[in-house]
This record gives structure tokens, sequence and C-alpha cells, in this order.
């Protein structure tokens, strides 16, 4: 574990020799912890030596009885279980949670406590790490090397919207499950539709499946990180 800007993270270096490799930064989804991803260093491979990190949520949240995770701002878990139960898609788009706007300044001083530039940077995470990796990508000082968004959603619609100007051209990767019942594939094309109307490039690729990470989405994954 290595601590950057009071955050621990989990980090697996590539032992560059030549100490010019790339920093893949992997944010967690609510509830899970910086372990949750590290499996991904295995097996999503850039072109070049990278180096992983893998952030730990600064938040203890409730995930079951007798057992905690870790989170990067608090969620309303139950509106969400009430919306999927009843078939309903909970509209995203027009949510800022305070936790994002606290938790955001902490992330870019940890990227910068890193030392390494952010044209070397790519940033990813699923589920609400999704969520904060593209906060983190369209608030950067400088355009980061690449981002991937794994099960991610569109919040903060009106604060994002404006930032796209500077990202044009800018490369994404982005996947989501058509069952997903955590957050709806309906989140996932509203982000879809916000990045490439701004100038980005990417596109969704949807797979049947649920809120999940599964083999072809990682073959696609290491696809785009060999184009970056």
């Amino acid at each position: 574990m290595r601590r950057l800007a009071n955050i621990n993270c989990l980090e697996v270096p590539s032992n560059d020799a030549a100490n010019d490799a790339d920093l893949f930064i992997l944010f967690h989804g609510y509830g899970a912890d910086a372990y949750d991803l590290q499996t991904l260093s295995d097996v999503m491979k850039p072109s070049k030596p990278t180096d992983y990190l893998f952030p730990q949520g600064p938040l203890e949240v409730p995930i079951g009885p007798g057992w905690t995770g870790r989170a990067w701002w608090n969620i309303d878990m139950a509106a969400i279980q009430q919306a999927s139960a009843q078939g309903l898609v909970r509209e995203m788009a027009s949510e800022y949670p305070e936790g994002l706007k606290k938790i955001r300044p902490q992330i870019q001083k940890m990227i910068k406590e890193s030392r390494v530039p952010w044209n070397k940077v790519i940033l990813g995470g699923f589920s609400q790490g999704a969520m904060l990796a593209t906060d983190a990508f369209l608030h950067a000082p400088e355009t980061p090397k690449g981002l991937m968004i794994l099960s991610g959603a569109l919040i903060c619609q009106d604060d994002w919207k404006p930032l796209l100007e500077k990202r044009k051209g800018a490369h994404f990767f982005q996947s989501h499950g058509q069952g997903d019942m955590v957050l709806s594939h309906k989140n996932a094309q509203q982000l879809e539709t916000l990045l490439t109307q701004g100038g980005m490039r990417g596109k969704l690729l949807t797979f049947s499946g649920g809120h999940e990470i599964p083999q072809q989405i990682i073959q696609k994954a290491n696809d785009y990180l060999k184009t970056i």
C-alpha cells in the first residue's frame, strides 16, 4: 500500500527499469475496496510498461449484516433498490453528490503526488469508481492519456458538459451490461451521448449481462489500451 494525499492506494508496479512507465489508476465501486479490481492488472495489458494504482475510498459503508466496504461518497441505496424493484430507471444526470465535490481536490492532489505527468495517466473505474474517474478526467488541468468507464453512469451533467470543450478528440472506453439492475443501461447511454456530443471519441459497448466486467469486455479494453 502507498499513501498519496491521505488516500491509501494499492500499488502494482511494472518494474520498468527506465522509470518511464504510464500510470493506470482504477477506482473501485461503492461497497468494495482497493483490492476489488486488483486482478485487472493481470489481464489488462497496455502495450508499454504501466504501473497500476488502486485507491481506496475514504468512507466506510455497510454492505450487509456485520460487513462493511468502502466508498467515495454516500449514496441512497434504498432509492436504488426501490427503483429497481419497481422496474424504474432512476434519473441520475442532474445529481451532484456533495461527497464528490469533497473528494475531487483530494484525487487531483493524489495524482499530482504520484509525480506522473497527466499525458501518461490513464483513469478508469467500475460503477461509482467509473463516475469518479470520469469526473477526474474532465476536471484535470491537462488531458489525461485515457479514460475507461466500466458500468458507469451520467451524473453532474451541468458541471461536466462545459468541461468537454477542452477534451475534444480524447478517446474513451465505455462498457455496460444490458441487464444491469444497479445502474441502468439508459444512464450509460446518456453518458455516451454527453461525451460524444462534446467532441470526445468512443462508443458504448453493450454486453448481455449485469453489473460486471465480463471477459469479452476485458479483451475490448485491451484493444483500447493499445490504441492509446
